[in-house]
């Protein structure tokens, strides 16, 4: 891999952001190590992008601006007693599906697939951009994919941009209707809804709350609720580029957020199938999503405020 021969060639790079969208913020910093990219801002480590070791590239640990983690640690790590242990597949921040031409990328195991990082580069100071490919459990392609992964500092918390491009390379590419997939995000036990036995609390851009945000379009949906005494919240962003804008929410009062597109059968917004989508050989599908980790409530954080800028043209 070109991020490998970097190291091998010894050289340590870390590029500084000199800017950032208001006001005197904190630099960001991209340093390339074995087998991930350690993302800091102010010298406070923000996230790694790992890409070795795993079935599909992850983000992990994701810290907000408190220094408080905001993903569950299980299954990267052994966390905190009593911290939740269900679904293994549910990697902190992480994007996959469950019907790519038939094959399952969503769960893990030896009739799932895996996505493989096949190139990366620091385009910027705070970009990062990553070549992919999706194989089979047998080893053939499915598709490749393209990401662009920006680490942004707002005046009111930060964010993760995420643009991916799905490229049908050899043939064909249908992504089918399942709930199971999405850019997705296991938050940390303490922002589970309260059915959960958890404080959390969540709230989308057009008022809905709880277990109603399940299956719902919208163009955001927020997470949020008291970590080490602190209100913590992570809202996860919609682009109005993106495929199908607005999508609809694989939102899980267990802590599962995801944005998927392609679920619309099982979200119940149409007949079996109606949320396929083909990407013709040689053509593309773009999906692009934010994920603002920030302090206090959604109110507090202004998240549709920062929605707006993040999604202005």
């Amino acid at each position: 891999m070109r991020g490998l021969s970097l190291l091998s060639l010894g050289l340590a790079l870390v590029l500084r952001a000199t800017g950032a969208p208001a006001g005197d913020q904190p630099s960001v910093a991209l340093t390339p190590l074995p087998g991930k990219v350690r993302v800091e801002i102010g010298g406070r480590l923000f996230t790694e992008y790992l890409y070795s070791g795993q079935p599909r590239p992850v983000l992990y640990p994701v810290m907000g601006p408190s220094g408080i983690a905001m993903t569950r640690r299980f299954p990267l790590e052994r966390g905190p007693a009593g911290e939740s242990r269900d679904h293994s597949h549910h990697r902190s921040l992480w994007f996959a599906h469950g019907s790519m031409n038939g094959e399952d990328f969503w769960t893990e195991g030896g009739h799932s697939g895996r996505i493989v990082q096949e190139d990366f580069r620091i385009v910027a100071p705070d970009v990062l951009e990553t070549s992919n490919v999706w194989r089979c459990p047998h080893g053939d392609g499915v598709c490749r994919d393209r990401r662009r992964l920006r680490f942004q500092v707002f005046p009111e918390g930060w964010l993760i941009d995420c643009e991916i491009v799905l490229l049908a390379a050899e043939r064909d590419l249908v992504l089918g209707d399942t709930k199971e997939g999405g850019m997705a995000i296991r938050v940390a036990d303490g922002l589970r809804l309260g059915s959960q036995g958890a404080g959390g609390r969540g709230v989308n851009s057009e008022g809905a709350t709880g277990p109603d945000l399940w299956g719902k379009r919208a163009r955001w949906v927020d997470y949020y609720g008291e970590i080490e005494g602190r209100m913590v919240g992570v809202a996860v962003f919609d682009h109005p580029a993106s495929f199908r804008h607005p999508t609809w929410w694989h939102a899980r009062e267990y802590g599962l957020l995801a944005a998927n597109p392609f679920g619309m059968a099982d979200f119940g917004a149409g007949p079996a199938h109606a949320g396929d989508a083909t990407v013709p050989k040689g053509q593309s599908l773009r999906l692009r999503y934010g994920f603002f980790f920030h302090n206090g409530t959604p109110e507090v954080a202004r998240v549709e405020a920062v929605y707006r800028r993040w999604a202005a043209p």
